[in-house]
């Protein structure tokens, strides 16, 4: 792939003062107070409140807990949106600038919920980021440089139903065009921008920065941080102009042989996305005579940019002209034409692409909406554009579509909408209107001649006004030639005829006719519907009895199938000649039906518990199918013997296998994976797939169990429990499950969700990740849970992996998975994922160990000479 690359260097003599009055700034404090104002005494930046932005929204301060001086004051109230599936910031911007635009979201616990949401931010009508809090105290930021297209620019919240989404504040920066410059889309930061071997060892923003970037410091323990008390582009900036304190700083390689390399990441969900990367180098070094530093940069092995010869403190920017892809993104920057010092490197900014695929709104008729929307007083949901993203077109509006071209408005119904006044001129504006509904308001005055210049209008209705005067005559005969369906009664003041002079009566020809009409089609409508509801139920009944006899027929025939005689059970297991195992109700045996292997588990007849579970098992298992659930193959049910046969499983249990001493029989990280997701899918099957869904109660390693191609399915369904069998409730008069694996919430209410699985299977993860006892065996008795916690607040991610693995896993899916199973063993339901959320977590975590493995690369920390840069949007894990 050819790349073109750019440096920019010193630029004419500037002002440093530029672009610090802090113009074009707005700066929205979310949630305070309307009309209120402050200056941030940190950054000096002027806030006001959101109040006149949006219409929509409650206000909330974060908990007590978090309010503390060393949380920024902007950050002390939110704007929540519990209501609406789309809520949206209008922010006036100028066309055709670029802006720097920063969301930020400080969760605080301010509802009292202690639920972290997740929802979606979008920028005009397309998406911009997926918004996932991971932690109440610690706030996230979102930027995104847009080139605004037009006078208006909306930025959205959408709920995803995980969470009530909210803001803490919103802020947009003017940026010169002639920066960032994509060749599609818009630039989302990738994580944080870097300020290498940074001076301060804190974020630099405004007044440090003039476009009030956020600069984070970076240090690497295999680097060598250089700096300077000297101001660097004193004077002169490029267009880029990285704040002097941030280019104060830089990085380099202690050995001047080596190169100094830069990895940004190679995850399989990357191998998709297009990326900008900005490196700013400035000399900070008085070189002697004999000394020089020069360098080139390759990507992934091709050259990329250079000779780059930096100037001593001033600042030069290495970009790529086009989007960098391909998914594997290493740069080395190496020594070149006889220099003595090694490459270094102040900053760099990571960007990726955001398609915005979906057109705004024609700005004509954005305008003439947004005056017809403040003329009335329109109080309904009318937030961002109006007829894009197509799902949330604004409620009453239609549009028109043709491909990228912006849509336009051809309906606008505000009957029923509280209207007073006469009838709004800008309406006038929007051109292309086919259909305009005025009904049962309460409009006022003539009805304007400018309705008339709508020549693509074809139904108009104004009944049930307070209109006066005649109907333009233009209106009138486009009614009469049949080219506008025209309704106008309910106006007793309002002449609807070619001559007003004529009996009064002639003025209702139009309306009545088009009302008797319409009366005759809704009354037929009724009549049919009636019928057919008739029809439907008398078709409805005769369903549902050849439904139970086709049941009762097909309940017989699975009965005859599947039931053994003990006789039967005895030449299966050959009079239960191996034992499998042994459990609380009974032991399990080996055996063959018809050269099949099944295993064949006795259940005691004497124990009451034991024949429920007995009955529950051979219930559910006969009516639910799964490859990640075990099969039931028969059963038998015969005096006092109980049996149930299944199918074999080769492999045992996990739990055997992760406690296994022999090297060769130990689960590689991708084993254990794989293992996960199977057992989650099955999981997953029982809460969502099963109509009503079941909750399996006895979630734990030696209950999944392994075939001969080691697929993972999950066992033993005695406890399970179907929340509407016999009308019972989620309230279960006895807590059933495992010591350990038990969910706290569930123990101390009874109350039983499909939460307590989850919180079983964080258990069970914890345990495919330790191999460590769920309880210790020490007297202090700690949980799993408790060990990996304490481990985490340390930041020792490799000392909670099992050392058998000899750390031979990419970290981040060791860390991903670790803090999903931290958050499904959460003490409160509403804080654990459900069981889809694990799958999907899972599936991602098992891609990337994947094409690690397949790839043949290293752990993805052994690479300890590169300087790694976090491809993750938003925040690092939180037990980081």
């Amino acid at each position: 792939m050819e790349i073109s690359f750019l440096v920019l260097g010193v630029l004419a003599l500037t002002s440093l003062a530029q672009g610090q009055d802090q113009s074009g700034f707005l700066s929205l404090d979310c949630g305070l107070p309307a009309d209120a104002s402050y200056s941030d005494p940190k950054t000096s930046l002027h806030y006001i409140s959101d109040a006149s932005f949006i219409n929509s929204g409650v206000t909330k301060s974060i908990s007590s807990e978090f309010s503390t001086n060393s949380i920024d004051r902007p950050l002390w109230y939110v704007r929540s949106f519990p209501k609406g599936s789309r809520n949206c910031y209008n922010v006036t911007t100028i066309a055709d600038t670029k802006y720097l635009i920063k969301a930020t979201f400080m969760y605080g616990n301010y509802d009292n919920l202690n639920q972290l949401p997740v929802f979606d931010l979008h920028i005009g009508p397309n998406k911009w980021v997926t918004v996932q809090i991971l932690n109440a105290s610690t706030p996230l930021v979102q930027e995104i440089i847009y080139d605004a297209p037009l006078k208006y620019t909306s930025v959205c919240l959408v709920n995803k139903n995980s969470g009530t989404p909210f803001i803490s504040t919103l802020e947009l920066r003017p940026l010169k065009n002639t920066t960032y410059v994509a060749q599609s889309g818009a630039l989302a930061l990738l994580n944080k921008r870097l300020d290498l071997g940074s001076i301060t060892n804190q974020t630099v923003r405004y007044p440090d920065d003039v476009y009030d970037r956020l600069w984070h410091p970076f240090h690497l323990i295999q680097l060598t941080d250089i700096s300077t008390n000297l101001t660097v582009d004193f004077g002169s900036h490029n267009d880029y102009q990285p704040p002097s304190i941030v280019m104060r700083s830089a990085v380099t390689q202690a050995n001047s042989s080596n190169p100094l390399l830069v990895s940004i990441g190679d995850s399989v969900e990357y191998k998709t996305y297009q990326f900008y990367v900005y490196m700013h180098f400035a000399e900070i070094e008085k070189l002697e005579a004999n000394q020089s530093r020069k360098f080139n940069i390759s990507l992934n092995g091709t050259f990329w940019a250079g000779p780059i010869i930096p100037l001593y403190l001033y600042t030069i920017t290495a970009y790529s002209g086009s989007a960098i892809t391909g998914g594997n993104y290493d740069f080395s920057l190496f020594k070149v034409g006889g220099s003595t010092l090694p490459p270094l490197l102040n900053a760099i900014e990571v960007y990726y692409v955001v398609e915005l695929l979906q057109s705004e709104t024609s700005q004509a008729d954005i305008d003439a909406i947004m005056e017809i929307k403040s003329t009335y007083g329109i109080t309904r949901n009318w937030q961002g554009d109006p007829c894009a993203p197509q799902d949330y077109v604004w409620d009453g509006l239609s549009c028109s579509y043709n491909g990228t071209a912006p849509p336009i408005i051809t309906s606008l119904n505000l009957s029923s909408s509280g209207l007073t006044g006469e009838i709004a001129s800008d309406i006038a504006n929007l051109k292309s209107l086919k259909s305009l509904d005025l009904s049962n308001n309460s409009l006022t005055g003539p009805v304007p001649d400018f309705l008339s210049q709508l020549a693509s209008l074809k139904v108009l209705n104004m009944t049930g006004n307070r209109l006066t005067g005649t109907v333009p005559v233009d209106l009138l005969k486009r009614s009469q030639s049949g080219l506008l369906l025209l309704s106008v009664d309910g106006n007793p003041e309002l002449c609807a005829s070619d001559s007003c002079n004529d009996n009064k009566n002639k003025k209702y020809v139009v309306p009545v006719t088009v009302s008797v009409a319409a009366l005759f089609v809704i009354v037929a409508a009724i009549l049919l519907a009636i019928c057919l509801k008739r029809r439907k139920k008398q078709a409805a009944v005769a369903g549902e009895m050849m439904e139970a006899q086709t049941r009762k027929t097909s309940d017989a025939l699975e009965s005859r199938k599947r039931q053994f005689t003990y006789s039967e059970v005895l030449e299966i297991t050959n009079n239960f000649e191996r034992v499998l195992g042994r459990g609380g109700f009974g032991s399990v045996y080996h055996g063959y039906l018809d050269d099949i292997e099944v295993a064949v588990k006795t259940v005691s007849p004497s124990s009451v518990q034991g024949y429920k579970e007995f009955q529950a098992e051979v219930k559910l298992l006969l009516r639910v199918h799964h490859k990640n659930l075990t099969s039931l193959v028969g059963y038998c049910e015969e005096a006092n013997h109980l049996v149930l046969i299944y199918e074999y499983m080769a492999n045992g249990d996990l739990k055997h296998h992760l406690s296994v001493d022999d090297p060769a029989d130990i689960l590689s990280w991708e084993g254990r994976l794989r293992i996960a997701l199977g057992a989650a899918q099955g999981l997953e099957y029982l809460h969502n797939g099963c109509k009503p869904p079941i909750v399996h109660r006895d979630v734990k390693t030696t209950n999944i169990l392994l075939d001969d191609k080691f697929q993972a399915k999950l066992a033993d369904f005695g406890l399970s429990r179907n929340f509407a069998a016999e009308g019972d409730s989620h309230v279960t008069t006895t807590v059933a499950g495992t010591p350990g694996y038990l969910d706290p919430e569930y123990h101390v209410t009874n109350w039983l969700t499909e939460k307590s699985d989850v919180y079983s299977f964080g258990v069970v993860l914890l345990e495919i990740i330790t191999s460590r006892p769920v309880i210790a065996k020490t007297a202090d008795k700690i949980h799993l849970s408790t060990w990996v916690s304490s481990m985490l607040d340390k930041g020792d991610i490799k000392a909670i992996a099992d050392p058998r693995l000899n750390v031979d896993f990419d970290i981040n899916s060791l860390w991903k998975v670790t803090e999903l199973a931290m958050a499904c063993v959460s003490e409160t339901s509403a804080e654990r994922p459900t069981m889809s959320q694990v799958v999907m977590e899972l599936n991602e975590c098992l891609a990337t160990e994947m094409a690690r493995t397949r790839e043949g690369r290293s752990p993805s920390y052994n690479s300890v000479e590169y300087m790694s840069v976090n491809l993750s949007a938003g925040l690092s894990p939180l037990a980081r």
